[in-house]
């Protein structure tokens, strides 16, 4: 009869540990995250718009439970209708991102659409 020693241990191997660096990691879900949204659209208030000398629009759409970046590049830019501003409702369409310098989740706009006087 072989009865197991009352000293038998059954060690179960654990998983191997994935130890990332810091750029790795980001950059690996900055991949994951572009490839599954890649055509967002968005509601929100404009705040702390920052157009910048190279053309880029630079902001911040909130809905006062969250926020969320936003960039449109120059070409972009130049195509919008109206001036984005301070205060001001909008629906952005675009993809989303990580700004792999800071680790920041970000949208990259293609299309801005004015709702009208923003709440907050």
């Amino acid at each position: 009869m072989n009865e197991p020693s009352q000293f038998a241990f059954d060690f179960q191997l654990l998983p191997e540990r994935r130890i990332w660096k810091v750029g790795e990691l980001i950059s690996e879900l900055r991949t994951r995250l572009e490839r599954e949204y890649t055509d967002v659209w968005v509601e929100g208030e404009i705040s702390n718009l920052r157009p910048a000398g190279s053309g880029h629009l630079y902001f911040t759409l909130n809905d006062g439970e969250a926020q969320l970046r936003i960039v449109i590049f120059r070409m972009q830019a130049r195509l919008l209708r109206f001036k984005p501003e301070n205060g001001l409702s909008v629906i952005a369409r675009g993809r989303l991102s990580i700004y792999e310098g800071r680790g920041e989740l970000q949208m990259i706009g293609e299309f801005l659409e004015p709702v009208g006087v923003g709440a907050l």
